[in-house]
């Protein structure tokens, strides 16, 4: 079983960012957190690399339901999706399969939660 679900869009870095953020909005999600990798990167270790977010999208239903059923597990939150460059004009989208992480957590609770999340975040890619 794959850990991520991604596509590869024709576009630019920006433009895929922002319909990004559109289709998680649609489907509940916000973004919490935003790494840019590159200029982390940059200023930390001065080098180079191609342009790649991590944004940190959270469901608040969905992790409330997480929590309820396991308290610990705040430590796999939020969801991760990536953008990430990888040619002039390409660009790679992917997102956490929340079943996949959630199978080290042994309690069927949250494996039900996780599967109406791994939904949600395979829509938000096929919509790209």
């Amino acid at each position: 079983m794959s850990y991520y679900f991604s596509k590869t869009l024709s576009s630019s870095f920006e433009a895929a960012e922002s319909r990004v953020r559109e289709e998680l909005k649609k489907e509940g999600f916000g973004v919490l957190t935003e790494i840019d990798v590159k200029e982390t990167l940059k200023k930390k270790l001065k080098v180079e690399f191609k342009r790649y977010k991590i944004l940190g999208a959270c469901n608040p239903p969905f992790a409330h339901q997480a929590l309820q059923a396991e308290d610990k597990i705040g430590l796999m939150l939020p969801c991760n999706v990536i953008v990430q460059e990888l040619a002039e004009g390409k660009v790679e989208v992917a997102a956490i399969d929340p079943v996949a992480s959630m199978q080290a957590v042994k309690n069927n609770a949250l494996l039900g939660v996780a599967r109406q999340v791994q939904a949600k975040l395979k829509k938000v890619i096929q919509n790209l």
